[in-house]
């Protein structure tokens, strides 16, 4: 048990402390982040909830489960959705109000906690039921895709919350959406090519990963880098 904790859990901690490094300004309560990796945990049981009504939803209707459409229904619509929403939702509940909440980087920091926190105990729950052979893998694919959502979610909620504090209520709806959008069809795609099961969608796959990790660290440089204060 101890060593599928630690293959659970190693990559949720590197990308934490490295997120943490990049908020330059200033860190933020220890206490807040470790409320905000709970939530993150807490969000995967109304996700899981979700997910398994929107999946008989779509057996019910007819669709074959086996097809190309129910799969992107599935993988767009429901998963993703349901746990983008549930995190926005533990996001927003765990960190809005909150007065350190100061600066727009905040907000990754803040998405990416609960965002780890999900993907965490996901990832100790799937190496715990498929071995540890699945370790590698969800450690340098899932656990950072989580995160990645987590970026630009959190990014756009601090420019939500630094709109808002001045005023500007139409910028601050725009950015409320995207901070939903842009991670749901990031976790979208990378679910529909990775459940396709055909060698084309695997290098599909392979390509969006890193193609996607390297746009993930590079806005992170530059969210760093150009922060300001809310």
């Amino acid at each position: 048990m101890t060593m599928v904790l630690v293959a659970g859990l190693l990559p949720c901690v590197v990308l934490l402390w490295y997120i943490n490094k990049k908020d330059a300004i200033e860190k933020e309560p220890p206490g807040l982040l470790f409320k905000l990796i709970l939530l993150g945990c807490l969000s995967t049981i109304p996700a899981m909830i979700l997910e398994m009504v929107g999946t008989n939803i779509l057996s019910m209707i007819g669709l074959d489960d086996s097809g190309y459409l129910f799969t992107l229904i599935e993988n767009f619509l429901i998963v993703a959705l349901a746990e983008e929403g549930c995190k926005k939702f533990m996001l927003r509940k765990g960190s809005w109000n909150n007065p350190a909440f100061n600066y727009v980087f905040d907000g990754v920091v803040y998405g990416v906690c609960v965002a780890l926190g999900f993907a965490g105990l996901e990832n100790v729950l799937y190496i715990s039921g498929f071995g540890m052979e699945v370790a590698v893998v969800r450690g340098l694919a899932a656990v950072p895709l989580h995160a990645i959502c987590g970026v630009f979610m959190g990014h756009f909620y601090g420019l939500e919350k630094k709109y808002m504090a001045s005023g500007m209520t139409g910028l601050a709806k725009n950015v409320r959406t995207l901070s939903m959008v842009i991670p749901v069809l990031i976790h979208g795609f990378y679910d529909f090519a990775a459940s396709i099961g055909s060698d084309a969608f695997a290098y599909i796959w392979l390509g969006f990963v890193v193609i996607v990790d390297i746009i993930a660290i590079n806005a992170v440089r530059q969210y760093s880098s150009t922060d300001t204060g809310i």
